[in-house]
């Protein structure tokens, strides 16, 4: 889309506006909003009633509300760079600020500008994000009349819902080829690729049929099961120089996305090992995360230790890692019917004692691997592409929000007259 600049513009005078067309004033935030502060909702959460708003949306319902009308809500602690609109009855948590629309002002063009405040700019705290009403209601916009607001309102309303649709296929997509993953892998290490081969039952719920020539037994019986410890935070010297790599829950998010781990977040030292149940494990152990998120796995690529949240199996002769590490995968759909606690997820140790493999004769396991490799790098490529598309969409939404707020594009007649009233 190619759409015209103003006939002329002037320095704004903030760095974040740049030039501004020659009409438009710039002004605080605070004239085109009231701001007002959230507040705790607990005493009056209930089952249903006006929805609870948070930085991510409406999360629970309340016997009563704040403001029935519209408003623009805004990030006070945490997640403070997501702004967003809402109309009629809400209630909204002290964590977030609440608006009124001033007179003379439109509700959308005043949530389109908000989402182009620099939040990094004025946030009070890297560790824990913050605004203050103050920098709120003081940041400089650009502020053109309220007809022309309401026409860039109507524009910005009709574009970027034309990308939030394309961005939502793509979303689809990657949760198509998230479940064609998990299918291909799940079918491989249960079927196998001989589609030919004699089936037999294998007495385990998640496995169901198995080719006949494989055994099924416990995982325990083919490699070797390791349980990991942290050493004593309370002796410093046990956290000092550390080298050793030590596998974590500060390492999910690794383990969630890749089959090795050659590297840790975080490492203890030779005196911290020796003086805790630690171990150091040989490369090639399928490391096996049992709280929080469970069944997250990968390989270790070099020796390693493993904290008491993760377990380790060092395979014998019988299984190998990378293909252990497939029945991992297909098995973590199956894992929360083991799990217990409330605020944590865990597996108990005698669940994983009882967990079960199929097992393949070892060349038969390479060639199931080897499949798994080749398909699973064509849904990964597809996936990589999905994922630079939303990107390159959510930049290019971004992009023209901050373009239109500010005046860079003259969208006065781009937008049909009646969609703009």
């Amino acid at each position: 889309m190619s759409l015209p600049r103003y006939p002329k513009y002037r320095n704004s005078g903030a760095p974040w506006l740049g030039d501004v067309p020659a009409h438009w004033q710039i002004s605080p935030l605070k004239r085109l909003i009231d701001i007002q502060n959230g507040a705790d909702h607990k005493a009056v959460e209930q089952p249903d009633g006006y929805p609870v708003i948070g930085s991510g949306g409406a999360f629970a319902f309340a016997s009563d509300y704040l403001y029935d009308g519209e408003a623009v809500l805004l990030g006070r602690k945490g997640t403070i760079d997501k702004p967003l609109h809402v109309t009629g009855k809400f209630w909204t948590v002290d964590t977030m600020y609440w608006s009124k629309i001033k007179p003379g002002a439109s509700g959308r063009f005043s949530y389109y500008a908000a989402l182009t405040i620099p939040f990094s700019y004025y946030s009070t705290s890297t560790a824990l994000p913050s605004m203050t009403k103050s920098a709120l209601n003081a940041h400089s916009i650009a502020c053109p009349p309220l007809e022309e607001q309401t026409i860039i309102a109507a524009f910005l309303d009709r574009e970027t819902a034309k990308i939030d649709a394309l961005i939502a296929e793509q979303e689809k997509l990657l949760t198509l080829l998230s479940e064609k993953r998990q299918a291909t892998i799940s079918h491989a290490v249960t079927r196998g690729i001989n589609r030919d081969a004699p089936m037999k039952d294998s007495g385990a719920v998640w496995l169901g049929k198995v080719p006949a020539h494989w055994e099924v037994c416990r995982v325990k019986d083919v490699a070797r099961l390791e349980s990991g410890h942290t050493p004593s935070k309370q002796i410093p010297e046990y956290w000092e120089d550390c080298e050793i790599p030590w596998v974590s829950l500060n390492d999910s998010k690794h383990l969630a996305k890749h089959d090795y781990i050659s590297d840790t977040a975080v490492k203890i030292n030779e005196l911290g090992l020796a003086n805790s149940s630690a171990r150091m494990l040989p490369a090639g152990a399928v490391v096996f995360t049992r709280d929080a998120t469970i069944g997250l796995a990968s390989i270790t690529t070099i020796p390693m230790a493993v904290s008491q949240h993760l377990i380790a199996w060092c395979p014998s002769q019988r299984i190998t890692s990378l293909y252990l590490l497939r029945v991992f995968n297909a098995m973590k759909p199956h894992l929360d019917s083991y799990t217990f606690g409330a605020t944590i997820k865990t597996i108990g140790m005698g669940d994983v004692k009882k967990l079960v493999t199929p097992v393949p004769p070892v060349e038969e396991q390479q060639e199931i691997a080897a499949f798994i490799d080749s398909e699973t790098t064509k849904l990964d490529e597809l996936k990589a592409n999905a994922e630079r598309g939303i990107d390159l969409l959510k930049e290019r939404r971004s992009a023209l929000i901050s373009a239109a707020v500010t005046g860079k594009i003259d969208v006065r007649n781009a937008v049909p007259q009646e969609l703009a009233a």
